[in-house]
């Protein structure tokens, strides 16, 4: 009788997978909020990768984590098979006749400028399921498979970031807020905490004074903040390529003549053109349709 042999075992891809990420940050913190798992998860996976490979590949220390010489030799060649495996997962997914079409967006840009447009586009593609994930950092696309990230940030030069907008910035509330509003100085002022610097950067940029730029109710999401604002519960620092709509509908009215321009812009990534699906470039259009 033959006697299957037995092969020798390599380390869990979860292990692996967590050091590449931990590597590639220097940080179980950066690593774990990646793989939506906590820091403890990554150390022990790590602590799992060292006792399977015999060495330390990390020190750890009061001030976070850095890569032993045997772990930073190891890095690239991590990065690189978990770059060919995501390229290799996602030509096995493209294989599938209209796959679903995954789009990662802020918070606030899937609840606030998404909705109108993406039905624009599920009209174009009806045999097509358009996904939507909220999150607050952009996902990597090389890694991920996201077809499309929808993000306010800064500009940069990257083929694959197309600005569909600048961010504006300038009071808004309601209406009846509005008609008996002497000056900010004795106004209520609303505060997103993402963008907790709104105020001062209008103030600086327009020379309107405000008495605490930082005080006032603060809110995690800025869609929280937009409807407080519709309620009459203070004075928000509107991002108007978000408020297109209640601005239209009279929800909202704007509280001064001054706008300024916070540096950042509404934008739109897609993965390089090798990675990307059939209908992306038109998804990315229809998108754009109609934007200032």
């Amino acid at each position: 009788m033959s006697v299957m042999p037995k092969r020798p075992k390599g380390p869990p891809l979860n292990a692996m997978r967590a050091f590449e990420a931990a590597a590639r940050h220097v940080s179980f913190v950066a690593a774990a909020e990646e793989l939506s798992v906590t820091p403890g998860a990554i150390s022990q996976h790590i602590k799992t990768l060292e006792g399977w490979a015999g060495t330390a590949l990390f020190r750890r220390n009061a001030q976070g984590v850095e890569l032993t010489k045997a772990g930073a030799s190891l890095v690239a060649e991590f990065s690189a098979a978990f770059d060919g495996l995501a390229e290799a997962t996602r030509a096995l997914r493209n294989l599938k006749p209209n796959a679903d079409f995954h789009i990662a967006a802020l918070p606030s840009v899937a609840q606030l400028w998404l909705p109108k447009r993406l039905s624009r586009v599920r009209a174009q593609f009806p045999h097509i399921n358009f996904s939507v994930t909220a999150m607050e950092n952009p996902p990597s696309l090389d890694r991920e498979l996201f077809d499309l990230a929808i993000f306010i940030g800064e500009p940069n030069a990257e083929p694959e970031q197309i600005c569909i907008c600048p961010d504006l910035i300038s009071p808004v509330g309601a209406p009846s807020l509005i008609e008996h509003m002497n000056h900010f100085v004795d106004t209520v002022l609303l505060h997103d905490q993402t963008w907790n610097d709104d105020w001062t950067i209008w103030s600086q940029n327009t020379g309107i004074e405000l008495q605490d730029a930082q005080t006032g109710p603060q809110f995690s999401l800025y869609s929280l903040a937009v409807e407080e604002a519709k309620a009459g519960a203070g004075i928000l620092m509107g991002h108007l390529c978000l408020l297109e709509d209640a601005l239209a509908s009279g929800a909202l009215k704007s509280a001064s003549e001054y706008t300024c321009p916070t540096g950042r812009f509404l934008f739109v990534h897609i993965p390089g053109a090798t990675r990307q699906r059939p209908e992306t470039q038109q998804v990315v259009a229809l998108l754009n349709e109609g934007s200032a």
